[in-house]
C-alpha cells in the first residue's frame, strides 16, 4: 500500500508546492520523456539524480521514500525477469552489458515513479483540476480523474485498516504458499469492494443533490496565474528537453563507456 502514498497530496509552502501545476506537469512529462528516450544506464542515473533536489526542496523525502519502497518489489521483478530472459535467449553468457541493460530498465522504472510522485505529492487536486480545465479537458473526465486521485489513498488506508482488523482476528496473511496467501486476501477484498460500492453510491447521491452537470457555465474560487519564477522554470525545462534531444540524436551512445561485452 505504500506505493499508493505517491498519489497523496502533502500540503506545504515550498517553491515546488507553489509552482504553477501546468509548469509542474510539463516538468513531469519532460522527465518521463527523458526516461523513455534513453536506454543507457549513465543518462538514466543522471536523470534520477536531477530529481532528488526537487524532492528535498519540496520536503517530501519520507513520502517519496515510501512510494519507492512500495515499488521495490516491482523493481526487483523487472531486474530479475530481464536478466533471466536475456540470459537464456542470448547464448547463456552473463555479460556486463546484460547486467547494465537490466539495471537501466530498473532505474528507468524508479525514475518514472519518482517523477510522478513529486508531481502528485506537491500538487493540490483542486489546482490540478483547474489546470485540466484550462487545457480544455471536458469537466466530466476531469471530475472522474480528480475523484480517482482523491479516493485511491483513501482506499489504501481503508485496506490497511481491514488488514489490521483481520489480523487481530487471527488471519495469517504472510504464511503459507502462494495459493494460500491469495485465498487469505479474500476477506480483505470483499469488505473493501463493498465499502467502495457504498462510497460510490453516496458520492452519486451527493452529486445529484447538488445538480451536477445542470449548467456548463462553471465558476471557480481560485484562478491560475503564471509568475516570473514559473516562466523561468518553463524556460529551463524546455532548454533541458532540447539538450536531451541533441544528446540523443548527435552524441555517441553511453553504453560503450562501461565495458560492454565483459564476461562475468
Amino acid at each position: 500500500m505504500s506505493l499508493l502514498e505517491s498519489l497523496r497530496f502533502t500540503r506545504g509552502d515550498t517553491f515546488i508546492h507553489n509552482m504553477d501545476p501546468r509548469v509542474k506537469f510539463l516538468l513531469t512529462l519532460v522527465s518521463f520523456a527523458a526516461s523513455v528516450m534513453f536506454l543507457e544506464l549513465v543518462p538514466l542515473i543522471v536523470i534520477f539524480l536531477v530529481q532528488l533536489p526537487l524532492i528535498v526542496a519540496a520536503k517530501v523525502v519520507s513520502e517519496w521514500y515510501k512510494s519507492v519502497k512500495g515499488a521495490s518489489v516491482i523493481a526487483v521483478i523487472i531486474f530479475a525477469s530481464n536478466m533471466l530472459s536475456f540470459y537464456y535467449f542470448r547464448d547463456r553468457q552473463l555479460t556486463w552489458a546484460l547486467v547494465e541493460y537490466s539495471l537501466a530498465l530498473t532505474v528507468r522504472f524508479i525514475t518514472l515513479i519518482t517523477s510522478f510522485s513529486v508531481f502528485f505529492l506537491t500538487t493540490s487536486p483542486d489546482k490540478l483540476s483547474l489546470a485540466l480545465e484550462k487545457a480544455r479537458i471536458p469537466y466530466e473526465f476531469n471530475f472522474a480523474f480528480i475523484t480517482a486521485i482523491r479516493f485511491v489513498p483513501v482506499l489504501a488506508d481503508e485496506a490497511q485498516t481491514i488488514m489490521d482488523a483481520q489480523r487481530s482476528r487471527g488471519l495469517e496473511l504472510d504464511k503459507g504458499n502462494f495459493i494460500t496467501r491469495v485465498r487469505n486476501y479474500i476477506p480483505i477484498l470483499l469488505p473493501l469492494i463493498i465499502n467502495s460500492i457504498r462510497r460510490s453510491l453516496e458520492l452519486a447521491e451527493a452529486m445529484e443533490s447538488r445538480a451536477f452537470g445542470a449548467t456548463e457555465d462553471r465558476t471557480n474560487i481560485y484562478e491560475l496565474s503564471m509568475r516570473g519564477s514559473d516562466y523561468a522554470v518553463l524556460f529551463i525545462v524546455l532548454l533541458c528537453l532540447g539538450v536531451m534531444v541533441y544528446v540523443k540524436l548527435y552524441l555517441p551512445p553511453f553504453s560503450g563507456l562501461l565495458g560492454e561485452g565483459l564476461i562475468i
